[in-house]
């Protein structure tokens, strides 16, 4: 079933998503600063493209500098994201077949707030 809620997801607003994170990615890793930035950005990019079947897990000893960067993170870029992602669920939701794409752009809003410390795993 995930398999094929990801192509439906591909299609529809994956690919788009995918592709804007990942030259926003490159745009941050033009600064030696914003390299992790430009890091987070990629690690979103994998997750928006084949979202189902995978999960988000935060490592607690990520550091400080993980948390300062999230909360940065959070100023400048993650609340527009997160507000974009919930926008966009509630467009999907609309129609029957778009509420699972829904609930996986919500899925999305967490990692897109603080992704610094977050990897995608595999759902067992």
């Amino acid at each position: 079933m995930s398999t094929i809620l990801n192509v439906i997801w591909f299609v529809l607003a994956g690919l788009w998503l995918a592709i804007g994170y990942f030259f926003t990615g490159l745009l941050f890793c033009i600064f030696i600063v914003t390299i992790p930035f430009g890091i987070a950005n990629m690690r979103l990019a994998g997750y928006v493209l084949w979202p189902f079947g995978r999960t988000v897990v935060y490592d607690p000893s990520a550091g400080c500098f993980s948390l300062l960067g999230n909360i940065l993170w959070l100023i400048l870029f993650g609340w527009e994201l997160a507000l974009a992602h919930l926008v966009t669920g509630f467009l999907q939701a609309v129609t029957i077949i778009g509420i699972p794409l829904a609930v996986a752009n919500w899925k999305m809003i967490p990692m897109a707030l603080w992704p610094m410390g977050a990897r995608v795993i595999e759902k067992r």
